[in-house]
This record gives structure tokens, sequence and C-alpha cells, in this order.
């Protein structure tokens, strides 16, 4: 059975359709990077699974439960930990306690345990030395890489992760791009919307392509690299467009 299964869903801001009838399931295995044109839907989808966004007709089921009853949403966010383009530490808290704020507060965890938790990931993403840092010290860089690590402390099935290098400059982008893929080599499930082509060649294990809310292509990473980019006419020129 799939973990997460998208039935047919609508989701439409006003007059614009940004998801047209669209279905796909996702399991507990491997990296799915979303590609596709700004604007048609991959980062929707990302918020819909998690809950986020409201859709208007179909279903998505994370582990069997329903996204349209909110009374599974605790349970759904919790399985499925989401890092967002613009990293939203909180300002009051340091490093640390941005990471043990969540598992204290919803999976009951003792302080102490948190702490030792959060250390753990911090040393996972190389940045042991901030736990005592705001947000205002520490690089865009290093702010999405605690961003990752603070989702893992809540034991997550999958990770969304919507444009976490979008904002960052080239060196920043590859810190963060590293550590997915070790969490990926680690097991990790990840739907991962981006345009780090790199990434996809060197992490996914499936490409979807999205065009104008609907599902254009849906392959494993190798196949869609060597044989769909040359048969498709609309992939090949978004790559090409994109310096691929």
């Amino acid at each position: 059975m799939a973990m997460i299964e998208v039935k047919n869903i609508t989701k439409s801001f006003g007059s614009l359709t940004v998801l047209k009838d669209f279905t796909v399931d996702f399991t507990q295995q491997g990296v799915t990077v979303l590609l596709g044109p700004s604007g048609t839907g991959k980062s929707t989808l990302l918020r819909c699974i998690n809950g986020l966004e409201r859709i208007d007709a179909g279903d998505i089921l994370v582990n069997g439960l329903s996204v349209r009853d909110k009374r599974n949403l605790k349970q759904i966010r919790m399985t499925c930990g989401m890092v967002f383009q613009a990293t939203v530490l909180f300002p009051q808290l340091d490093v640390m306690g941005n990471m043990i704020l969540s598992p204290v507060k919803l999976l009951g965890m003792s302080k102490n345990e948190a702490k030792e938790k959060a250390r753990y990931y911090l040393n996972k993403v190389g940045l042991s030395a901030k736990e005592e840092s705001r947000h205002n010290e520490l690089s865009g860089g290093e702010q999405q890489r605690i961003a990752i690590a603070r989702a893992l402390m809540m034991n997550p099935k999958a990770l969304l992760l919507d444009e976490v290098t979008s904002s960052l400059d080239p060196e920043m982008s590859s810190e963060v791009l590293n550590i997915l893929e070790s969490l990926a080599a680690e097991g990790v499930c990840m739907l991962v919307v981006t345009h780090a082509i790199s990434f996809a060649r060197h992490v996914a294990s499936r490409v979807l392509f999205l065009d104008k809310g609907s599902l254009v292509c849906d392959e494993p990473k190798e196949r869609f690299f060597s044989v769909v980019r040359n048969e498709n006419e609309r992939i090949s020129r978004f790559l090409k467009f994109i310096g691929e």
C-alpha cells in the first residue's frame, strides 16, 4: 500500500486552477523529485499533502488518513515533515530551543531527551557548534540545514521539501543539497520540489514532471534523463531552458 495516495484532487485559487484531477501515489521508499515550470502546482501539491492547503475535490490519504478530515491533520503533519522555501525559525528561541519545541510539546519528550536527540541531528547536519545561536547569527544555508534537522526531530516517515535552495547562493545551496544527499543514502523518503537538476540526477529515484496542473511524466530517474527527455518535446524544452 502506498504511504501517500493523491486521488483525483483539484485545487484552485479563485479562478486559477492549479491542480486538475491530479492522481499520484508515493511509497515509503526513495527520493522523488518534482520538476516543471513555476506556477504549475508542484509546491501546492506538497502543501495539500500536508494539509496546509485545503483541496477542492478528490482526496489525499496519508497512511490511510484523509487530509479532508481536520482531526487527522496533526498525525499527518507528524508523518510528513515539511521544510519550506523560506526558513521559519522562531526568532525568540536559539537553535536548541527551535529544535526541541515540537518534540516536547507534541511528542511528550522530556527536555533532556529532546536535547540529546537535537545534538545528534545537529551533528548530522554539521552544526553542533550552533546550538546557542539565534536565527540572525546564521547564514541562509545554516538556517535551512537546521530546518531539516528540526523536521527530522519528529521522526517523520517522509520529508516534503519545497524549493529549499532557491533563495541561497551556490555555495549555501551546495551545503543543503549535500545534507539531502546524505539523508537519501540513509533511506529517508523525500518528495523534493527543486530546479537543481544536478541533485535530481544524483539522488532521485523517481522524477515527476508537472505542467499546467497536470502530471505529464512519472518515470524512474534513469529513463527520464536518458529517454523521456528526448521523446517529450515539452520536457526537452524545459530542460534546455534551465541549462540542462
